[in-house]
C-alpha cells in the first residue's frame, strides 16, 4: 500500500467520497493546500478520445483571464531583417542564428520560444533539444507567427497552450493557490471553453468522462459534470 504524508492524509479529510460543483472543489482545492509553498492549481480533464486517431487529436492555446501566477519567460527568433529588439518586443531575448546557436549549444532558460515562419527551416536542428521539452514552435501553439510582438504579450499575459496525452488527458496549470477563488474560476472556465470549443471531429458520444481538479501536493477532487 501507499504510503502518504501526515500533511497530505489530514488534507484529504476535508474531501468526501462525492463529486462537487467547480466553485465548492475550487474552494476545497485552496483549503487543503498546506505545503510550505504556494501551489499551484491544477486541473486533469479525462476525455473521450483517441488520440492515435488524427481526428481525434486535440491541442490549442488559451488565454487565461487572471493570467498563470507566474513570470513567463519568452524568447523571440527573428530574422536578422526585421530589426526587432527585446525592449520593443517585450521579450526576455530577441536574437536570430546566435542565438539558435546558443539553443544548440544547452540553452534552453526560458518557458515559451517564439520564432517567424521564415526562420523554421533554421531552427529544424533543434528539435532534438527543444521537443521533449516542449518548447519547439508550433503554429497550432501560436508560436510561429509574423505578428511577434502580440504573441509575446498573449504569453506575457497568460496565454497557455494545452494538449490531449495518449491516454486522452489533458493535464493543466490554470493559476495558483492565493488567487482569489472568482479569479480560478475565471479561468477554470476559459479553458473550459475552449475544450469544448476545439472538440475533435471525430469524437462520438460523450466528450467528457470526468475532471479532477488538484493542488500541487494536495488531494484531488472530482467535479459534477452536469455543474458545468
Amino acid at each position: 500500500m501507499k504510503r502518504v504524508s501526515k500533511r497530505f492524509a489530514a488534507a484529504k479529510k476535508f474531501i468526501e467520497p462525492k463529486t462537487y460543483t467547480i466553485e465548492e472543489a475550487l474552494e476545497l482545492v485552496q483549503k487543503t493546500a498546506t505545503a510550505k509553498f504556494t501551489e499551484s492549481v491544477e486541473a486533469h480533464i479525462c476525455l473521450n478520445v483517441n488520440p492515435k486517431y488524427a481526428d481525434q487529436q486535440l491541442r490549442s492555446t488559451v488565454i487565461l483571464p487572471a493570467g498563470t501566477g507566474k513570470t513567463v519567460r519568452v524568447v523571440a527568433i527573428t530574422s536578422v531583417d526585421s530589426g526587432l529588439s527585446a525592449q520593443q518586443l517585450g521579450a526576455d531575448r530577441v536574437g536570430s542564428e546566435e542565438l539558435i546557436e546558443e539553443i544548440n549549444q544547452g540553452y534552453t532558460d526560458f518557458d515559451v520560444l517564439i520564432a517567424e515562419p521564415e526562420m523554421m527551416s533554421k531552427l529544424a536542428k533543434l528539435g532534438r533539444i527543444l521537443g521533449p521539452k516542449g518548447l519547439m514552435p508550433s503554429p497550432k501553439a501560436g508560436t510561429v507567427t509574423k505578428d511577434i510582438a502580440s504573441a509575446v504579450k498573449q504569453f506575457k499575459q497568460g496565454k497557455i497552450e494545452y494538449r490531449v496525452d495518449k491516454t486522452g488527458i489533458v493535464h493543466l496549470n490554470f493559476g495558483k493557490v492565493n488567487f482569489t477563488t472568482p479569479q480560478l474560476l475565471e479561468n477554470f472556465l476559459a479553458i473550459y471553453k475552449s475544450i469544448v470549443q476545439n472538440k475533435p471531429s471525430g469524437v462520438k458520444g460523450r466528450y467528457f468522462k470526468n475532471l479532477y481538479l488538484c493542488s500541487s501536493m494536495g488531494p484531488s477532487v472530482e467535479i459534477d459534470l452536469t455543474s458545468l
